[in-house]
């Protein structure tokens, strides 16, 4: 997008009447809200409706295949903003994809909401992974584009854009697990897709007034006759994967664990090649060449941090399930109820890492080092929950408070990288890869998961204490290199802070 383009879009939105903040974020706030409750919703009961038996209302698969389609599901979740980034930056802008991704993730939740068998839990998938890969990196764009490149209020206005996030990502597990993991769970899956037809709602209507031009200009757009060809090789690409995926399953050649690794390969490759494609380009100048290089450390670091965070859904949901005394203090514990606590130490302290950072201003630490501490607060949340084994064995029952702390050390960690990284992908990208460089952002979490797809088999009661400490251990010395490596960091990325 061109500067020009850039200041016409800030010119439109009005500037004030969001909590001093551009009214756009209004709009933003509230259709990524309803997102999140949807998929926080939907991903607070999934594990648990995949291994329950059927007489309980489950698919009654295997517990640790269960962990693995989890983590494959969220891995083909960020996997897919390369399409929504692509199709954005090429053919119809982020406004238009976030309008479509929502209608796609609202038709996932349905599917799963009407009583069916494996095949129905399928065609959810795809449908929420590429609606949610439409959506997801497009409407944090469209953020970036209501402020000014020199704005200081953008990191702040991106902590408080992740605050809605988490909002509908708190309420969800309490609205949507109550109901799925007490009543049923198809039900729980309908209240899922609501909440994405709320979101709809607010982005139609408040979206002309509030978001001016803001999504409507396509970055780097095909030519009439290149359009032809890609909808013909997308034709193709589609026939070719249902024929496969037709002659693979009856044959015994396509499998949950040849999937699981091919998944797992493509979730390494992809971001590289990305990196490869946006530095060769001759539409990236020397200087972004030089921010895209302070970039890759930055990205493995995200990688290493979101293969802890997002255990949470998988390795620490049946830990709650499985390991943790769920009568407590005289109220029975639905470990449904867990997943709210990430998104709730979110809520009450994004507002204060937003002041803190605008408080600070220049004095503020720089984006590695940000990074770096993000990074050891992961690494100390997987220590603190291998002591109760330690001091208990692996046999007893877990007091719920040690799960508590570890989701509460690990937001400390994701306050630090999550929303600092959704700002600097946005200053570092290269003009011509607006929005797919958000999309490689996004690719850290798929990577990550694609990697816990491959290690969740490791985990065992026996093995836990092993299985944590191992994990924590090597964030926690990525770390201490990423933060040595700060100052050298800094510089490549050549006046960005």
């Amino acid at each position: 997008m061109t500067d020009n383009n850039r200041q016409k879009i800030v010119e439109s939105v009005p500037q004030k009447g969001f909590f001093g903040h551009p009214k756009g974020l209004f709009t933003l706030f509230f259709t990524e809200f309803w997102e999140r409750f949807s998929y926080y919703g939907m991903r607070a009961i999934l594990v648990f409706y995949m291994y329950y038996e059927v007489s309980k209302g489950g698919l009654g698969l295997d517990e640790t295949t269960a962990l693995a389609i989890m983590s494959i599901y969220g891995s083909l979740v960020y996997m897919s903003g390369i399409i929504g980034g692509w199709l954005a930056d090429r053919i119809f802008g982020t406004s238009k994809a976030v309008f479509y991704g929502g209608v796609l993730i609202m038709l996932g939740h349905i599917a799963l909401a009407i009583p069916g068998s494996l095949a129905m839990f399928f065609v959810s998938m795809v449908l929420i992974v590429l609606g949610t890969g439409l959506l997801k990196p497009n409407v944090s764009s469209v953020v970036g584009e209501i402020y000014s490149p020199e704005d200081t209020r953008r990191d702040a206005g991106f902590s408080i854009f992740y605050m809605g996030i988490n909002l509908g990502g708190f309420l969800a597990p309490l609205i949507v697990g109550t109901v799925g993991m007490k009543y049923n769970f198809h039900l729980g899956f309908g209240i899922a897709a609501v909440g994405m037809f709320f979101g709809l709602l607010v982005f139609i209507f408040t979206k002309k007034k509030n978001l001016g031009l803001a999504g409507t200009f396509v970055a780097n757009p095909l030519a009439v006759d290149e359009k032809k060809k890609v909808y013909t090789r997308i034709g193709l690409g589609a026939l070719i994967i249902a024929i496969l995926v037709a002659v693979g399953i009856p044959t015994g050649l396509l499998t949950v664990d040849t999937f699981i690794a091919l998944v797992g390969i493509l979730g390494i490759t992809i971001p590289i090649a990305y990196f490869t494609v946006m530095y060769r380009s001759p539409k990236t100048t020397d200087v972004e060449r030089s921010r895209i290089i302070a970039y890759i450390p930055l990205f493995i670091a995200s990688v290493m941090f979101w293969a802890i965070q997002e255990q949470g859904s998988t390795i620490l949901a049946n830990y709650a399930d499985k390991r943790t005394q769920l009568d407590f203090m005289g109220i029975h514990i639905s470990p449904a109820w867990f997943q709210s606590l990430n998104p709730l130490f979110i809520i009450f302290l994004a507002p204060v890492f937003a002041w803190m950072w605008v408080k600070m201003g220049e004095r503020q630490p720089s984006v590695p080092q940000k990074f770096s501490l993000g990074l050891l607060f992961a690494g100390l949340s997987f220590i603190v929950i291998l002591v109760p084994a330690y001091m208990g064995g692996t046999d007893s029952l877990v007091n719920p408070l040690w799960l508590v702390l570890s989701y509460f050390i690990v937001v400390l960690g994701e306050l630090l990288l999550s929303p600092v990284g959704l700002s600097a992908t946005t200053k570092l990208a290269p003009a011509a890869f607006s929005a797919q460089t958000m999309s490689l952002w996004f690719l850290s979490n798929a990577a990550a998961q694609a990697i816990n797809a491959q290690i969740v088999k490791f985990y065992t009661p026996e093995t836990e204490m092993t299985y944590f400490g191992v994990i924590g251990a090597a964030a926690i010395v990525l770390s201490i290199i990423l933060f040595l490596l700060s100052p050298k960091i800094q510089g490549y990325m050549k006046g960005v802070r």
